[in-house]
């Protein structure tokens, strides 16, 4: 191939968390994990846009009503990061949330946990 084409791309904008409960969803991210909403459509024709980020954080995760046979309650891949992970897996542990037994230490890893939101979609909490 010659021809490469080019973009003018400079970040990711959001990525997706497909949910049933677009309510239920919201108050575990925002009430919870402590997320900001940035948008919130409310009801409409073209359906609720959701998004949501860590406080100052550039990147938001958008909360996707479940289109048709895709559910919630998969391993998203999102890692979102702490400043400290023991604090943060003992804290969400303690109020209930789904998380790992223990936080994972690899070498040349960062300590890692992964937690369930309400419908079972996996997310991973990383210190750096």
């Amino acid at each position: 191939m010659t021809d490469q084409p080019t973009t003018t791309i400079t970040q990711i904008r959001s990525v997706a968390i497909n949910v049933d409960d677009q309510d239920a969803a919201l108050a575990f991210y925002a009430g919870v994990l402590g997320f900001e909403v940035r948008i919130d459509t409310g009801p409409s024709p073209a359906g609720r846009w959701i998004e949501i980020a860590p406080p100052g954080g550039a990147t938001t995760v958008a909360l996707v009503a479940a289109p048709g046979a895709t559910q919630g309650g998969v391993d998203t891949g999102i890692r979102f990061t702490t400043a400290d992970v023991l604090a943060d897996h003992t804290a969400l542990r303690t109020a209930g949330v789904d998380v790992d037994a223990e936080v994972s230490n690899w070498p040349g890893v960062p300590p890692m946990f992964s937690l369930r939101d309400p419908e079972g979609n996996t997310v991973y909490i990383l210190e750096g």
